[in-house]
C-alpha cells in the first residue's frame, strides 16, 4: 500500500480523498493555486506546495509543475479527483512514466472512452445497447443527410470529444440539420479543438441513468447499482438519486448486469460509471466517465462501501474485497449539489462566507471544504458543496433533506439552497416523474 499520496485538485473532491487516504493510514500531499492557499484540504494535509498562480492552466491543469510538486515530496501516487485532469490520458501516462502510480484506469481506457464514437463501438462490441446513430463522425451535410433519414427526426447532433452540452444541438427536421451541424461542429472545435460530429437519434423525455463499476487488475468486477441523474440544467446535473424511482428490480439486475460483463469484456480497472439515456424500457448508452463521479456519494450511502478507498486499493494493485453476491441496496439516498450562485440567474457569487453551518443527524452528510472566514475564489467551479441524505424509503428521504437544507447555513454569498427547497414542493419530484428536460421547463416557470 502507498504510503503518501500527491491529491492534484481542489475543493471538496480534494478534501474527500484526503479523509479516505486519513482513514487508510496514508499521508498526503496538497497542491493548490495562489489563490487556495487558505483552502481547507491544503490546511488539513500533511504536505502542500503551491503550483501556479489563480487562473486553472497555470496551476490545475499544469501537469509539470504537479509531476514536480509529487517528486519532490516523494508522493508514490496521484489522485486525480474529478475535473480538471482526471480524463486526461496523456497525464495517465506522464504520471507513470516518472514511476508513480495514477489512481485511476489505463490511459488507453481512458483514451478509448475519451472519444465518443470509440467509445460507442467499444461497448456495441462488448454488448452495452446504444442510440442509433452513425457509426462514425460525419463530416458533410450529404453524409449527414440519409444516415438522419433512416434514424428518424429529431436526430441529435454531438461533439465525439468533450461533454457539458457543448458541440450539442437538435435538428428537428431536414431543413434544420445542415446549419445544426454546422453550429455543432463550431462549438466543438472551438471547445475540444476537435469539430468531429455524429448523430444520434434524439429520445423525448428519457431519463438520465447510469451504473457505477469497480474492477480490479485481477478480473473481478463487480456493479454498484444505479443513479438517476435526470434533474439537469443545461446538460450539468444538480440532483442525483439512487436507486432511481423509475426502475424495477429485474430492470435494475439486468442492465447491472449487462454492464459488469462488458467492463470485465474490456480489461477496465478502477471505478468507472457507464452513463445511459431510459426510455419506455430500453436502455441507450451515451458515454462512459473514467474517474470518480461528483454524485457518486449516494452510491456510497446505499451501499456503505467507500469508493475512494477502493480507488486507492485497486491502484496499489490489491483484489476487490468483495464479491457481486456482496453488494446489497439499503435504503434511498439523494444528493443536491449547492454552487455559489444567484438561484434565479445562476450568475456565480464567489466571495466571503461570513457564517456557515453544517446540517447533521441521522442520514446527513455535507461534502463540502467551506467554513466561515473562507473566501469563495471567482476562478473555478461555483460548487461548495453537496448535500447527501440517507433513509430507509424514498419518502422518509426527502422529509430528511427537506430538514437538512433548512438547517443549512450559508452567509455572505448566494447559494441555490432554495431551488432545492422549491423543488420540494413540487408534486411531480415528489412522486418521482421527471426526466431530463423536466427541470429546465420548471426553471423556465419557478423564474418567470
Amino acid at each position: 500500500m502507498f504510503d503518501k499520496i500527491l491529491i492534484a485538485n481542489r475543493g471538496e473532491i480534494a478534501l474527500r480523498v484526503h479523509r479516505a487516504c486519513r482513514e487508510m493510514g496514508i499521508r498526503t500531499v496538497a497542491v493548490h493555486s495562489e489563490a487556495d492557499a487558505n483552502a481547507m484540504h491544503v490546511r488539513l494535509a500533511d504536505e502542500s506546495v503551491c503550483i501556479g498562480p489563480p487562473p486553472a492552466g497555470k496551476s490545475y491543469l499544469n501537469i509539470p509543475a504537479i509531476i514536480t510538486a509529487a517528486e519532490v515530496t516523494g508522493a508514490q501516487a496521484v489522485h486525480p479527483g474529478y475535473g480538471f485532469l482526471s480524463e486526461n490520458a496523456r497525464f495517465a501516462e506522464i504520471v507513470e512514466a516518472h514511476g508513480l502510480a495514477f489512481i485511476g484506469p489505463t490511459a488507453d481506457h481512458i483514451r478509448m472512452m475519451g472519444d465518443k464514437i470509440t467509445a460507442k463501438k467499444a461497448v456495441m462490441d462488448a454488448g452495452i445497447p446504444v442510440v442509433p446513430g452513425s457509426e462514425g463522425g460525419v463530416a458533410t451535410y450529404e453524409d449527414a443527410k440519409p444516415i438522419a433519414e433512416e434514424i428518424g427526426y429529431p436526430v441529435l447532433i454531438k461533439a465525439a470529444s468533450g461533454g457539458g452540452g457543448r458541440g450539442m444541438k437538435v435538428a428537428e427536421t431536414a431543413d434544420k440539420l445542415k446549419e445544426a451541424m454546422q453550429t455543432a461542429s463550431a462549438e466543438a472545435s472551438a471547445a475540444f479543438g476537435d469539430g468531429t460530429v455524429y448523430l444520434e437519434k434524439y429520445l423525448g423525455q428519457p431519463r438520465h441513468i447510469e451504473i457505477q463499476v469497480l474492477a480490479d487488475t485481477h478480473g473481478n468486477v463487480v456493479h454498484l447499482g444505479e443513479r438517476d441523474c435526470s434533474l439537469q440544467r443545461r446538460h450539468q446535473k444538480l440532483l442525483e438519486e439512487a436507486p432511481s424511482p423509475a426502475l424495477s428490480d429485474a430492470e435494475r439486475a439486468e442492465i447491472g448486469e449487462v454492464v459488469r460483463k462488458a467492463i470485465s469484456a474490456i480489461g477496465y480497472r478502477g471505478v468507472g460509471t457507464i452513463e445511459f439515456l431510459w426510455e419506455n424500457g430500453e436502455f441507450y448508452f451515451i458515454e462512459m466517465n473514467t474517474r470518480l463521479q461528483v454524485e457518486h456519494p449516494v452510491t456510497e450511502m446505499i451501499t456503505g462501501i467507500d469508493l475512494v478507498r477502493e480507488q486507492i486499493r485497486v491502484a496499489a494493485g490489491l483484489p476487490l474485497e468483495i464479491t457481486q453476491d456482496d453488494i446489497q441496496l439499503e435504503g434511498w439516498a439523494i444528493e443536491c449539489r449547492i454552487n455559489a450562485e444567484n438561484p434565479k440567474t445562476f450568475a456565480p457569487s464567489p466571495g466571503k462566507v461570513t457564517e456557515f453551518h453544517a446540517p447533521g443527524g441521522l442520514g446527513v452528510r455535507l461534502d463540502s471544504a467551506l467554513y466561515a472566514g473562507y473566501s469563495i475564489p471567482p476562478y473555478y467551479d461555483s460548487l461548495i458543496g453537496k448535500l447527501i441524505v440517507h433513509g430507509r424509503t424514498r419518502e422518509e428521504t426527502l422529509l430528511r433533506l427537506r430538514r437538512a437544507l433548512e438547517e443549512m447555513v450559508v452567509s455572505g454569498v448566494e447559494t441555490t439552497i432554495p431551488i432545492f427547497l422549491d423543488l420540494l414542493e413540487e408534486a411531480d419530484f415528489v412522486n418521482g416523474d421527471y426526466h431530463i428536460r423536466w427541470l429546465e421547463e420548471w426553471l423556465a416557470q419557478r423564474n418567470g
